[in-house]
């Protein structure tokens, strides 16, 4: 049950109705993405908003380069004629830069030795993703579930598990500030915060800018991120800062410059609290999502991965994870699977086994 300070939480949420996140919305003309390759992105709306539905989406995730199979294994696969699905075909990761090369992680770190299961979303809302679809109980024995069928499905890698909270909502209004973002109250975040260790899970605090700038909301957030099992998401769709557009209206982007800042503001977070490595998720599903990846910085201090969020046909996905995320090395790689979204059409969920013929292997998963 939510208190009652909770429950005004959500009051004023529903006042600020017009959350209009473009996971639920039909953009059939991205100008982003090639040959109508748009993935839907992972946002519903709020409790109180009724979601538009979008037609497709562009999907991407990028993974542990040294999954990859040898030069042998390559050699042998071609004499064979193997038919790869795209983003599985290992000889592409190859020529795209997998395995990426990055400075060897501090003492303490996730990745690469485990992939982290994340169930997503904002106990305010149904529509937001398994985090609140479903009553605490429901929800953390449905997320251990799904953690066995990975770990059953790759059993050399241990799984952790995680709970991605949304903690600064975009709105379709802008609100007191004029920034068209929701912030969710320290108390909700520490509930949610309880949530995740009485599961043995960390907590991600995911944040949408709408037109406020990430330089100045990140800041906010010191005082949950300096938990050592504490990390952070960041989602380009929801940063309009620049545009003006409403949320919903346009998708929007991050900069490597704007990753760049958020990664070196959790680097001197784990150097000022002696903590280790962060975990740094950041969405996309469509070109323009992230501009200039190449320029991203890499450091000890964070594990960034480049997470696919989209919905669609399993084509659709795989498709959206070569393009966005194989072709763009970074560090690691990412994918998200609707329980919705992506069977609304008759398609079946994605199983593990489909995820790890990807070439290179997803290490985070995220359940919406």
């Amino acid at each position: 049950m939510l208190s009652p300070k909770l429950k005004f939480s959500f009051f004023v949420l529903s006042l600020l109705i017009p959350v209009t996140l473009t996971a639920c919305q039909d953009h059939t003309k991205s100008a982003e993405a090639p040959v109508q390759k748009v993935v839907q992105s992972a946002t519903s709306s709020s409790a109180a908003v009724k979601p538009l539905q979008p037609k497709g989406f562009d999907q991407r995730s990028s993974c542990i380069g040294s999954e990859l199979p040898t030069q042998s294994q390559i050699s042998s696969a071609r004499a064979a004629k193997i038919k790869f699905n795209a983003g599985e075909d290992p000889e592409f990761a190859r020529r795209k830069g997998w395995p990426k090369k990055y400075p060897t992680p501090l003492a303490g770190s996730i990745l690469p030795q485990k992939r982290i299961v994340a169930y997503y979303g904002n106990p305010l809302s149904k529509r937001m993703g398994a985090l609140g679809e479903f009553p605490k109980d429901e929800m953390l024995k449905r997320l251990k579930a799904e953690v066995v069928k990975w770990e059953k499905a790759d059993p050399g890698m241990p799984v952790q598990p995680a709970l991605h909270l949304i903690a600064v909502v975009a709105q379709g209004a802008p609100g007191k500030a004029g920034k068209y973002r929701l912030f969710m109250t320290n108390e909700l975040i520490n509930q949610v915060y309880g949530w995740a260790k009485e599961a043995g899970a960390v907590l991600f605090i995911d944040i949408q800018t709408g037109h406020d700038d990430i330089r100045t909301v990140l800041p906010q957030f010191e005082w949950i991120l300096k938990n050592p099992d504490v990390h952070l998401g960041i989602d380009p769709e929801f940063n309009l800062i620049s545009s003006k557009v409403k949320p919903g209206k346009k998708i929007g982007t991050y900069d490597a410059a704007d990753i760049n800042f958020a990664s070196n503001y959790l680097k001197d977070l784990v150097q000022k609290y002696k903590l280790p490595p962060k975990v740094f998720t950041v969405h996309r599903f469509t070109r323009n999502g992230v501009t200039n990846a190449d320029k991203i910085v890499l450091r000890r201090e964070v594990q960034i991965v480049m997470h696919m969020d989209g919905w669609g046909a399993p084509w659709l996905k795989r498709d959206s994870y070569k393009d966005y995320i194989v072709a763009e090395p970074v560090q690691f790689t990412g994918f998200k699977l609707f329980y919705h979204n992506d069977t609304k059409k008759g398609d079946p969920l994605m199983l593990p086994q489909d995820l790890l013929k990807l070439n290179p292997k997803p290490i985070y998963i995220q359940y919406q």
